[in-house]
């Protein structure tokens, strides 16, 4: 109970800075933000060596915890991640600022004005596992549409976070923002997630980011609004039509860029037609690159594959695993989705507008691809610069949540002493 106490303690304390310095980030300068994030970026990279530093320490820490290869590969930073962590600071503030855009406008017969134009939400936490950069990702995107947030990393990624947290007060400290717009839980101590999923009237909204048990956790026990996914259930789908060396390029990349990641296909569907006309090659370039192909149906038959199970097919393995079955068409394969999937990203492979256009007007997840990788599915990628995460539900943002979809809406009203009859 007293760890409970403590950690709601701290919680609490750190809820109250964010609010206060909310209110006035919600009016702070384009131009300071912008100084803030490009201050960050230049820390970020001056501290390389202290954070390469604590992410060994934070590698030990996981090793000795026995996580996944995919969560530390996630967890695990170089120079070319840490370019990429600056890079992505600088992006954001490169970005339009959303806060005060006029959204629509228009005038009405009784002589009003009304305006409906972007403000910032408030205080946001996020919680997320493995991915030190998300600590910048976050901290920037909050930032950049007038936001506080309250940051909680995962425990294995305690020491690189914080080491990243220190270059983003480094940036806010040079801009002359308060340090409190983006704080840090310092603890590993799981009662502090507990404390801001219950922090009901302080924090305004909760993205988690991570797996299928952190997600459900947040979305379960949480008393404020949450932008979540759940699982990241991608399909391919080979249409009939597909070209073969284009379906061959992104069905490759869509597995096997890095599998750890939401955006990373957990299916695989075959037309019919495409493997009557092609044959097993989009199977075979996925077992050549070392993939477990867990297939069903006549792709079951290819040497090298192995049975799938019928929970194989709507299954996030976030490894060098795929599910594949044929289908007839691309009815069958919307149904497979719809069935199977989790609302992230769907692609198809095809040359046909017609069998494009039905797959994008029947699939309902929050993003659809045509000839591309899922592994697209990513705010940095849309030209947000970065994202705190995707968001799977249809209230509010959806797909990748960047600094625009961290902003609500309010409406600017003017008159000229009119009244209403």
């Amino acid at each position: 109970m007293k760890d409970m106490d403590d950690a709601g303690a701290l919680i609490g304390r750190m809820v109250v800075d964010a609010r206060e310095v909310a209110a006035e980030l919600a009016f702070a300068s384009a131009e300071r933000k912008h100084a803030a994030l490009i201050g960050a970026a230049d820390a970020v990279l001056a501290t390389k060596d202290e954070i390469l530093d604590a992410n060994a320490e934070d590698l030990v820490y996981a090793e000795e915890k026995g996580l996944s290869p995919a969560m530390i590969d996630r967890l695990r930073l170089d120079d070319t991640r840490i370019r990429a962590i600056a890079d992505g600071l600088r992006a954001v503030a490169a970005q339009p600022d959303p806060v005060g855009q006029v959204i629509t406008e228009w005038d009405m017969a009784s002589g009003l004005h009304i305006q409906r134009v972007r403000t910032p939400l408030g205080v946001i936490g996020v919680i997320y596992e493995s991915r030190p950069n998300v600590t910048a990702d976050a901290g920037a995107l909050a930032l950049k549409s007038g936001n506080a947030v309250i940051l909680r990393g995962g425990s294995e990624s305690l020491n690189s976070s914080a080491a990243i947290h220190r270059a983003m007060l480094t940036g806010l400290r040079q801009a002359r923002l308060p340090e409190a717009a983006i704080q840090l839980v310092p603890t590993r101590d799981r009662a502090a997630v507990s404390a801001m999923l219950r922090a009901q009237g302080g924090i305004d909204v909760i993205v988690p980011r991570g797996g299928k048990g952190l997600v459900g956790l947040v979305q379960s026990e949480a008393r404020v609004p949450v932008f979540a996914h759940l699982e990241g259930i991608c399909h391919v789908y080979a249409d009939g039509d597909a070209d073969l060396e284009k379906a061959r390029r992104v069905v490759l990349n869509a597995k096997t860029r890095r599998t750890g990641i939401c955006g990373s296909a957990e299916c695989l569907l075959i037309d019919r037609a495409f493997y009557d006309k092609h044959g097993a090659v989009l199977v075979e370039d996925l077992l050549n690159a070392g993939v477990e192909v867990r297939a069903a149906d006549a792709l079951a038959e290819i040497p090298g594959t192995v049975a799938a199970r019928p929970e194989d097919f709507g299954h996030e393995f976030l490894d060098m695993i795929i599910a594949a079955r044929l289908v007839d068409g691309v009815d069958e394969a919307i149904a497979h989705i719809r069935k199977h999937g989790s609302g992230h990203t769907e692609a198809i492979l095809t040359e046909s507008d017609a069998t494009a256009a039905r797959f994008f007007q029947r699939l309902d997840s929050a993003i659809l691809m045509r000839n591309a990788s899922t592994q697209f599915a990513d705010g940095g990628e849309f030209g947000m610069g970065a994202e705190i995460g995707i968001a799977t539900g249809k209230m509010h943002a959806r797909g990748p949540v960047g600094a625009e979809q961290l902003t609500s809406f309010k409406y600017l009203v003017t008159g000229d002493g009119t009244v209403r009859a």
